[in-house]
């Protein structure tokens, strides 16, 4: 059988234009089901990392000693991070502008 590749090719949108509506609403009913498809290979939703508490249920607190800001320390005006005064970069009308940032 002979194919003529410059004839303009009909997709599956092209079948449903020339449906009827009774047949598209068959159709419809005939694809739906009530049988959820499940994915074996997926991960499971309780994965947990060997050794990690992510759950929060071994009553350890997280504790960290927070410092002013220092003298030698600035705060960027762009990223709002707290810099070494050795990261800073330049200075725009008054403001402090680390190298990340510049």
């Amino acid at each position: 059988m002979a194919t003529d590749y410059d004839a303009p090719r009909r997709g599956e949108t092209d079948d449903l234009a020339e449906d009827s509506l009774e047949e598209l609403k068959a159709r419809r009913n005939e694809t739906q089901s009530g049988v959820v498809d499940v994915d074996t290979d997926a991960p499971d939703e309780n994965f947990e990392l060997p050794g990690a508490d992510l759950s929060g249920l071994s009553g350890e607190e997280l504790t960290m000693k927070v410092v002013p800001k220092q003298a030698d320390e600035f705060t960027c005006a762009s990223c709002f991070l707290v810099h070494h005064r050795s990261r800073l970069a330049e200075e725009r009308g008054g403001q402090l502008i680390c190298r990340d940032c510049a």
